[in-house]
C-alpha cells in the first residue's frame, strides 16, 4: 500500500510538470533604434536645414506582442514646447516611379506608423500598435522613419526639412558631429571704431552663428538675430577680406557677399529670427581657415556694401 501511496504522488508530480511545460509564459522580443538629428547620413545631398535646435533626438522602441502584432513606439527628445511633431513611416520606392522622384512613397503608411507628437521642452513618447509582426518590422518591412520639422511647412519631398530621415526600425549609424556657436553684439566700432554704426535701429540687437559639421564634408551655417524689428528685412551675408588697396573702394572686404558662406534676408519678428543655409564648405574650413566678416545690415536704411556704419553687426565670421 505504502509503494501504491507513492507511485501515486510520483505519477502526478510528473503529469504537473509536463502541464507547466506546455504552457511556458509568453517573453516579448523588444529592440531600440537610435536617430540622430539629420545631418546627411541618410540623403547626403540634401540635411537638414532650419531652425530647429540642433541637439534634438529620437528612438523608436519595437515591442512583440502575444497576439503576433506589434506596437511601435517614439520618444522624441529635446523637443520644442507647444509645436506639433508629423512621425511617419514612409515605404521605400523606386525613385523613377515616384512623382517626384523621392526614394519612398510620399503618402505615410498609417498601418505601419503615423502619429502627431506634442512637443513640451522635453521628451515625449508616442505610441501605435500595428498589425506586421515583430519580425515583419524589424526584418521585412523596407521604408523611412521620417520626423517632420514642426517650426516648417509641412512637406513630403523637401528632404532638407526632416529633423530625422532614416531606415524605419534598423540600425543607424552614428556619427559625433562637430558645432559651434559664435556671439555678435551690436557694432559699436569692434573691429574698428570708425566703422561704428550710425543710425537709428536700436542698439540691443545681437546675432549668433552656429555652424554645424554635416555628412560629405558639407555644414550648416544657421545664423540667428536677437530683438529684431517686426515686419523688417535683415540682408545677412558673409564677406571675404581682403587688401583694401585692391578692392574698388578700399573696403578691407570683398563687397560681393560669398553665397557659399551665407547670403540670405533675414525677417525680422520683433523677437529670435533666422536662416539655415547648407554650405559645401567643411566645418573645419568655415571655423578655422575662412577669412571673412559677418555682416547684418541696417534694414532702416539703404544697402550699401561700402559704409560699414550702416552695419548694425559687423565681425569676424565664425571666430
Amino acid at each position: 500500500m505504502k509503494n501504491l501511496i507513492i507511485f501515486k504522488i510520483a505519477l502526478l508530480a510528473l503529469l504537473f510538470l509536463n502541464s507547466c511545460g506546455d504552457d511556458d509564459p509568453f517573453e516579448a522580443r523588444t529592440t531600440t533604434f537610435n536617430y540622430q538629428l539629420h545631418n546627411g547620413q541618410a540623403v547626403p545631398s540634401a540635411p537638414y536645414a532650419g531652425l530647429h535646435p540642433n541637439d534634438f533626438s529620437a528612438s523608436m522602441l519595437v515591442e512583440e506582442n502575444e497576439d503576433g502584432t506589434a506596437t511601435i513606439s517614439v520618444t522624441l527628445m529635446n523637443t520644442v514646447d507647444g509645436v506639433t511633431y508629423p512621425l511617419h513611416a514612409h515605404d521605400a520606392a523606386d525613385p523613377a516611379t515616384t512623382p517626384n522622384g523621392t526614394p519612398y512613397i510620399e503618402t505615410p503608411n498609417g498601418d505601419v506608423f503615423a502619429q502627431m507628437a506634442a512637443g513640451n521642452g522635453g521628451s515625449v513618447t508616442v505610441s501605435q500598435s500595428t498589425e506586421l509582426s515583430y519580425d515583419e518590422v524589424t526584418s521585412d518591412y523596407a521604408g523611412f522613419f521620417v520626423v517632420h520639422d514642426p517650426l516648417q511647412a509641412i512637406s513630403t519631398t523637401d528632404i532638407s526639412t526632416y529633423l530625422v530621415v532614416g531606415g524605419f526600425a534598423r540600425e543607424q549609424a552614428s556619427v559625433d558631429y562637430k558645432t559651434s556657436t559664435f556671439n555678435y553684439s551690436f557694432n559699436e566700432g569692434q573691429v574698428a571704431q570708425a566703422f561704428a554704426y550710425t543710425g537709428t535701429h536700436p542698439d540691443n540687437l545681437m546675432a549668433t552663428i552656429q555652424v554645424d559639421e554635416l555628412a560629405d564634408s558639407k555644414s550648416r551655417v544657421t545664423v540667428r538675430l536677437m530683438n529684431t524689428i517686426d515686419g523688417e528685412t535683415y540682408p545677412t551675408h558673409a564677406h571675404d577680406m581682403a587688401d583694401p588697396a585692391t578692392t574698388p573702394n578700399g573696403t578691407p572686404y570683398i563687397e560681393t557677399p560669398n553665397s557659399m558662406v551665407f547670403a540670405s534676408g533675414i525677417t525680422g519678428n520683433g523677437d529670435v529670427a533666422g536662416e539655415a543655409m547648407i554650405s559645401n564648405m567643411s566645418y573645419d574650413m568655415i571655423t578655422t581657415s575662412y577669412d571673412g566678416f559677418f555682416v547684418v545690415h541696417d534694414p532702416l536704411q539703404p544697402v550699401t556694401t561700402t559704409d560699414p556704419t550702416t552695419y548694425v553687426v559687423l565681425g569676424i565670421f565664425a571666430r
